[in-house]
């Protein structure tokens, strides 16, 4: 199975793709999607560039299934709100390219890399690194969203049988329904 992991962020997005058959691991790639070229106040443009970094991330790598970390909620409610509207892009992204997408909070991600929710970024780091028996340590963002992947590969399984058993796993579809129109 290939998993797609990201790391939402307005000015960086990281994403890590492993492979996992069974236990191990294999690295497949790993980066940033930028938008610090951009003018703070493009906010459109910006969440348009993460939109399509994750499709052709997508288009290069053929994920399976993907995760994403979810959102906390910052002293800057502002601050919450655009990191919102980023990792919305990044979902809306995959969920067009018919992706099923895992959610995991920064403290799941930690405590199953690292075993400590509380690590700090060097730290996930290193065990990605480790992990993963990458040559050198990969940027803090890219990290997260290698250590996502890798939760996911341990997790994500458990967690899918637990959705189907409870009936959380079942197709979602929308209707579209035409509105008035002159």
């Amino acid at each position: 199975m290939r998993i797609l992991g990201i790391d939402p962020g307005l000015r960086t997005t990281g994403f890590g793709v492993v492979d996992a058959e069974g236990a191990a691991l294999r690295y497949v790639a790993s980066g940033t999607i930028s938008t610090q070229h951009l003018d703070v106040g493009a906010l459109p443009l910006r969440l348009k560039v993460l939109f399509d970094g994750i499709a052709e991330v997508i288009a290069r790598y053929a994920p399976d299934c993907a995760c994403v970390e979810i959102v906390f909620v910052n002293v800057n409610p502002q601050s919450t709100l655009l990191l919102g509207q980023a990792r919305g892009a990044c979902i809306a992204s995959l969920v067009y390219k018919e992706l099923p997408v895992a959610e995991y909070t920064a403290l799941q991600m930690k405590q199953a890399v690292v075993g400590y929710g509380r690590a700090d970024k060097m730290q996930v780091q290193s065990m990605v690194q480790r992990l993963l028996a990458l040559p050198g340590l990969p940027g803090p963002d890219a990290a997260d969203a290698l250590g996502l992947a890798i939760t996911h590969a341990h997790a994500g399984s458990a967690m899918a049988r637990l959705a189907k058993a409870s009936g959380l796993g079942g197709k979602i579809g929308g209707n579209y329904k035409a509105g008035r129109s002159r």
